[in-house]
């Protein structure tokens, strides 16, 4: 069945040459704003004719790398400098932004959990099908600048899927080298049914997306990677001249084939992890330990890796849930694809 057109409107022109600073704008009414709108800020720099990429941060509310380089982007890039059209979202979800969180505080909605997306649907669902149905269309290459967030804290990888199309896993793979952060990753989504990348993947276009750092905040390192890796991708992509920038230290190689690779917690309680991100871990190691909070005297339920590998992912906050992924091991790999 079909479905109506969006109720998001832009105030840009995609087809115009030149740089331009606008939104997408989606009309709300609620209690603070009877005729309001929800207002995405988005840049589009067009230069003649050539490829177009979309670049996005800001998918869950919490994550600033992306959001902070993205941001830096739309304002220093020059319409001469690119090859074709590069449109800047830094925030998608912005109201998930605006209030520091990973969802939308206007319906609860993770916004990269809502694809395809729904243009009856919540604020969320709406956001989620104007991407679908009128931006990544308009696409040849799509960059999502994603970290942990305020709970999880992750090694600086760019990764690609694996897809039934090797043609087009083999193009992302190389964008997720080419973007040159310290790691590079073929990743094993848990449910990729709703994802952003889904989204993308099965319209043909080529998808990278990072896991740049963590904690809710930005470190100079971080951000410094996902600014070199920004411009590596417009490189590689041909929107953009110049010569690739690669990492101080020889890339690493990583691959997730399976779920295995996720420790997710069965308690609630205390949480000590017992190595450090970035560390090898072998099978059978212990690498966290749970306490329980309510008592003293209780010995700890210990955590051991199902495989051996890298930690690529830790879990932030010292407290932990049933349920909570505590880490991520990916098996160091010499290649990939």
């Amino acid at each position: 069945m079909s479905k109506r057109p969006s109720p998001i409107s832009a105030t840009v022109d995609f087809e115009a040459d030149g740089v331009q600073h606008g939104f997408l704008k989606l009309p709300i009414s609620n209690d603070e704003s009877a005729w309001g709108a929800v207002m995405i800020p988005i840049t589009v720099v067009v230069n003649g004719t050539g490829p177009t990429a979309l670049l996005t941060g800001g998918n869950h509310g919490d994550e600033y790398e992306g959001i902070t380089a993205l941001v830096k982007l739309a304002n220093t890039l020059d319409a001469k400098d690119v090859q074709g059209r590069v449109i800047i979202v830094p925030m998608m979800n912005a109201p998930a932004a605006m209030a520091g969180r990973r969802t939308s505080p206007m319906d609860g909605g993770n916004l990269n959990r809502s694809f395809p997306g729904d243009p009856d649907g919540t604020v969320t669902e709406q956001i989620a099908d104007y991407f679908t149905r009128y931006l990544v269309p308009k696409c040849d290459v799509v960059l999502d600048l994603h970290s942990g967030g305020r709970t999880l804290d992750i090694v600086p990888f760019a990764a690609s899927h694996a897809l039934d199309n090797k043609d087009q896993q083999r193009q992302a793979l190389e964008g997720a080298i080419a973007f040159g952060a310290p790691t590079a990753m073929m990743m094993f989504e848990l449910d990729a049914a709703k994802l952003f990348d889904t989204a993308v993947e099965s319209q043909g276009k080529i998808f990278v997306a990072t896991e740049l750092g963590g904690g809710g905040t930005t470190t100079p390192e971080r951000l410094a990677i996902a600014e070199r890796g920004v411009k590596n991708f417009l490189i590689h992509y041909c929107l953009i001249d110049g010569k690739l920038e690669s990492p101080s230290e020889p890339q690493v190689y990583v691959d997730m084939p399976d779920a295995s690779c996720y420790v997710q917690s069965e308690h609630t309680g205390l949480l000590e992890l017992t190595l450090a991100l970035g560390e090898s871990v072998e099978k059978g190691q212990v690498i966290a330990r749970v306490y329980d909070m309510t008592r003293t005297g209780s010995a700890p339920v210990e955590y051991r890796a199902n495989r051996s590998g890298l930690l690529v992912a830790r879990r932030f906050p010292a407290q932990v849930n049933m349920g909570d992924t505590i880490a991520v091991i990916a098996e160091v790999v010499d290649s990939l694809g």
